[in-house]
């Protein structure tokens, strides 16, 4: 068989952000899922119960070189390409004051997150959920329903604050490290546990939304 490249990327990346990479596929490795080789998870490999594993170090001319790989023979792991990566869309639409605003619908029907507020253009709305596309993958999450705030570990330019509203309902936001919140839960959740699991769909689905124009 000859040999194929199935998918090859290269970037800079902060260390948050390589640390999210390596999670994210951590979490998938551990749970036997398919896990995502690239950010917009279109391309995915399940390998066997056991493979292959090399890590080397390696420094040359002033560069050092941290390679890891992983190896399995064919028949026995899954690569798919041109996965669905998401269960959700983003609309964009102008509402009733005349701004642009964005949602998230997941396939179900369901909004699980919106814009929070409007903006003066589809450009800036467009921006805005560029930005949680980019963020909400790796972002961390605050629990400030608790006395002392507890940090599950993520890696992005933004947070995900768990709270109790007025009404005593558990909500989230996506808030930057630029201070802006940038997305929003949109409604109340009768439990901390529900919250949690709309971020979390949230966190799955957004990078990989195709964005269409809403009504």
């Amino acid at each position: 068989m000859t040999d194929k490249t199935v998918h090859e990327s290269q970037e800079t990346r902060s260390r948050r952000g390589i640390a999210s990479y390596f999670r994210r596929l951590a979490n998938r490795l551990s749970r036997g899922e398919p896990a995502p080789a690239d950010e917009e998870q279109t391309v995915t490999v399940t390998p066997p119960a056991e493979s292959e594993f090399e890590v080397e170090v390696e420094r040359e001319d002033g560069t050092v070189t941290l390679e890891i790989d992983m190896e399995w023979d064919e028949n026995e792991g899954v690569v798919e390409t041109d996965v669905a990566a998401s269960k959700a869309t983003f609309e964009v639409y102008e509402d009733s004051a005349e701004q642009y605003r964005w949602r998230l619908r997941h396939d179900n029907g369901n909004i699980i997150a919106d814009s929070g507020e409007g903006y003066a253009s589809k450009q800036k709305a467009e921006q805005g959920l560029e930005s949680v596309k980019s963020n909400a993958p790796g972002a961390y999450v605050v629990d400030e329903s608790k006395d002392d705030s507890v940090v599950e570990e993520g890696g992005s330019k933004a947070t995900f604050e768990l709270f109790k509203d007025s009404e005593g309902k558990a909500r989230w936001r996506l808030r930057h490290d630029n201070g802006e919140i940038i997305a929003d839960c949109g409604q109340g959740y009768a439990s901390k546990q529900k919250a949690k699991q709309g971020l979390q769909s949230v966190k799955t689905n957004a990078r990989g939304a195709p964005v269409e124009e809403g009504e």
